[in-house]
């Protein structure tokens, strides 16, 4: 009996073994990730547009509704939000944290967005392609609302670039076979580099910080791209940065490049923060 029991515990060892070592493989190759301890877990979620309930919606846009949705959904089942600049204080993160993002700067932000974060006291950055303030463009938000919204501690106005978003020819719209957001040109220079791409964010923090009078903390990258020769500027300039690679960012890894998930009208909240 005693050697039937030995004979067991060394199978069972060895399945362990071999388990554990084919979970570190995986994990090494990127086809299975580690779970992420709750304490350093933040969930990040990524919206653009809101529109009236009964309009057409694609990927970048959500309804009223379905944004009220979300957000009670959120206070009932405990979460609490924090902002960019609560996360480079290095402040006591609440039970459940959660940060809710906006890309684009869409006037629907201050018109349909707004109100609910004050109904609900929920917070939720902001990131503008600064052009767009610039020029008073149509459908995007003025500094006026920028600077009401920030006043208000709900909101946070981050960085999504000055004029980088492919806001010329392109309409704003992601061009497949070009370059996009702060990619660099293969055939440039290190000074047309840094005046067209590294001038373009330096601009954009300080219009922000200057027409809004806040710390500007945030960056979202546009199209979610990084550069490698755009790096260390950006993590100098910006405490927290975000992609839009999928996934719950791990804050033991630190601030830069959290990923985020991106929020649809044909996906449950519920079911995305499973992913």
């Amino acid at each position: 009996m005693k050697k039937i029991r030995v004979g067991i515990l060394g199978v069972a060892a060895a399945a362990a073994l071999c388990f554990t070592a084919g979970a570190v493989y995986l994990y090494a190759r990127g086809v299975w990730q580690m779970p992420i301890p709750a304490d350093r877990a933040l969930p990040v979620l990524m919206y653009h547009h809101i529109v009236e309930d009964g309009e057409p919606c694609n990927d970048m846009t959500i309804t009223v509704s379905r944004m009220e949705q979300d957000l009670r959904w959120l206070t009932e089942h405990g979460y609490h939000t924090v902002l960019p600049r609560e996360l480079a204080g290095g402040e006591p993160l609440p039970e459940k944290p959660l940060l809710i993002t906006f890309d684009d700067g869409y006037r629907s932000n201050y018109e349909l967005l707004f109100p609910l974060l004050q109904a609900y006291q929920m917070k939720a950055v902001v990131s503008i392609m600064v052009y767009m303030q610039d020029v008073s463009a149509d459908n995007f938000l003025s500094w006026d609302m920028c600077r009401e919204m920030a006043d208000s501690g709900l909101v946070e106005i981050g960085s999504h670039a000055y004029s980088l978003h492919n806001l010329g020819d392109l309409g704003g719209n992601f061009d497949p076979g070009g370059i996009n957001g702060i990619q660099r040109d293969p055939e440039e220079s290190d000074s047309a580099f840094e005046a067209r791409v590294l001038g373009d964010i330096q601009k954009s923090h300080d219009r922000i910080a200057q027409a809004v009078g806040q710390p500007v903390t945030f960056f979202a990258y546009p199209f979610g791209i990084t550069e490698p020769d755009a790096e260390a500027f950006v993590h100098e300039l910006f405490p927290v940065t975000a992609v839009t690679r999928h996934g719950t960012a791990d804050l033991g890894k630190g601030l830069h490049e959290l990923p985020r998930m991106t929020v649809t009208m044909d996906r449950e909240l519920e079911d995305i923060l499973k992913d």
